[in-house]
């Protein structure tokens, strides 16, 4: 069985979070934290700091969870995921 997980990284060079699935945070933090995409969003904010990695029971939750944080758009949502992560438990449950 494969792991995916939503994860949410922070920069304080552009004081903003970034949002994203991946079977492996650590791996996809060094991708983030490299210039391997040169005209990523992410390039801008090097470097990144991994604050959450939520692992979900399928990809397909760890995507549509990830486009509900996304469009909540609110930094006060996200910090409270990354203050108390039992809120994702709560949100993969009700989907």
């Amino acid at each position: 069985m494969d792991f995916y997980y939503v994860y949410i990284l922070h920069s304080q060079k552009l004081n903003r979070f970034y949002i994203g699935t991946t079977d492996n945070p650590a791996n996809r933090l060094i991708e983030h934290n490299s210039i391997k995409y040169e005209d990523a969003y992410t390039v801008k904010g090097i470097p990144w700091d991994l604050k959450l990695a939520y692992q979900c029971k399928s990809s397909e939750n760890a995507y549509l969870i990830e486009k509900f944080i996304k469009r909540m758009k609110s930094k006060v949502f996200i910090q409270k995921i990354i203050d108390f992560p039992d809120i994702l438990v709560d949100i993969e449950n009700n989907l």
